[in-house]
């Protein structure tokens, strides 16, 4: 199984309750839609383990894929395009990572 993993801050004008209500009602539920996609879960990460000093990220979505190939037909439509456009407002420069579960 592939998984795309995002991390990514919040630009410095977006609102961190904005982004949130926008994750749980309109991104997770849109992509979850996705017959391409098993889950997608947005964490607020909290800080480093072991210390008290902040990640060098605010937040992390995982996006369990169970077809690349259809997630890439998937993610051209209007309403994904739309979706994508409206994240691009909220983080500043997300870092996108393909991964594939080893164990």
């Amino acid at each position: 199984m592939s998984a795309l993993v995002v991390l990514f801050n919040l630009k410095k004008e977006t609102s961190k309750e904005a982004y949130e209500k926008w994750a749980q009602t309109t991104d997770v539920p849109t992509v979850k839609g996705l017959s391409s996609v098993d889950d997608f879960k947005v964490y607020q990460l909290q800080s480093l383990m072991g210390g008290q000093d902040s990640p060098p990220y605010a937040y992390c979505e995982v996006i369990d894929i169970n077809n690349m190939e259809k997630l890439g037909e998937q993610i051209a439509n209007e309403t994904m395009q739309r979706i994508a456009a409206e994240f691009q407002e909220f983080a500043d420069n997300p870092i996108f990572i393909i991964s594939e579960q080893i164990a």
